[in-house]
């Protein structure tokens, strides 16, 4: 019986030690970082960005990756830098994942920021949405290609007063249509 309780006097004060350094711990801990947003996605990059609360002694951060409903991680981790974003590379398009940040202190790290969930594109529907804009401007440069020809008949209807300006006496962009 002697043995029982010198081994649970033993488990007491290894337990009472864990729980101290568990609060010295807790006292030290970094704030989670805020306001983590994702900026610039593409279909296989994005970048992360976050905040930190003044006064937090961060010397680092920890950003995990992880893709929806599939276990792997990449973890990235800087040491010694004051930047508050990171590029996301060689991500899959059209594939949601679920990123965490942490500040990293001397003492420890954060706990986790708040998961944030994005989708990457498809390329396709991204160049889809670009595609009205680049229509729309090669018809007006192709419009202004056309009335500047020299063979174009339109030109040759016209007076020479018409298709000419003080500045373009020969015609040109500036003309006006009067």
């Amino acid at each position: 019986m002697a043995q029982r309780s010198s081994s649970a006097r033993a488990l007491l004060l290894l337990l009472s030690g864990l729980l101290m350094v568990a609060s010295v711990k807790a006292d030290t801990l970094l704030s989670a970082p805020l306001n983590v947003t994702i900026r610039d996605l593409e279909g296989n990059s994005a970048v992360v960005t976050w905040e930190i609360l003044d006064g937090d002694p961060v010397i680092g951060f920890s950003v995990t990756q992880q893709k929806r409903d599939v276990r792997m991680l990449r973890l990235i981790q800087e040491v010694n830098t004051t930047t508050r974003s990171c590029v996301l590379w060689d991500l899959d398009e059209d594939t949601e994942y679920i990123v965490h940040v942490q500040s990293l202190s001397a003492e420890g790290s954060s706990p986790p920021s708040e998961a944030l969930v994005f989708r990457t594109p498809r390329e396709s529907e991204k160049m889809a949405s670009k595609s009205p804009g680049v229509i729309v401007l090669f018809c007006r440069q192709y419009d202004i290609i056309k009335d500047n020809e020299p063979n174009n008949n339109k030109d040759k209807a016209k007076n020479s007063s018409e298709c000419s300006t003080p500045e373009h006496p020969q015609g040109g962009l500036l003309r006006s249509n009067v």
